[in-house]
């Protein structure tokens, strides 16, 4: 039985449906939050994007099921990744996250 191989040089990638190889891809550019939005909204959309790295990264160790996420499960996940301890709020969050990945 035949292996395949990966032809390309590392830290080069490959454009989609194309099949040849470019440089590296550009890093994604972060664009600013718009302005003049309440405070509340900024603490929510921050919220909401800790709460995903926190489940992708919950989801990727094998926790699939939210009763398999207890608080101190996601806390210790977060500082895994170098993420400030989530709070009550956001743990209720990542849980209703993976709920939604099943």
């Amino acid at each position: 039985m035949a292996v395949a191989t990966i032809t390309t040089k590392p830290g080069t990638r490959t454009k989609r449906g194309t099949g040849t190889t470019t440089g590296a891809l550009p890093e994604p550019t972060k664009r600013p939050l718009p302005a003049g939005l309440p405070r509340e909204w900024y603490e929510s959309h921050n919220r909401r994007l800790k709460a995903m790295r926190i489940a992708i990264a919950l989801l990727d160790t094998g926790v699939y099921h939210p009763a398999n996420a207890s608080n101190r499960r996601i806390r210790t996940t977060a500082e895994r990744i170098g993420i400030h301890p989530p709070s009550e709020t956001t743990c209720h969050m990542v849980r209703s996250l993976i709920h939604y990945a099943d």
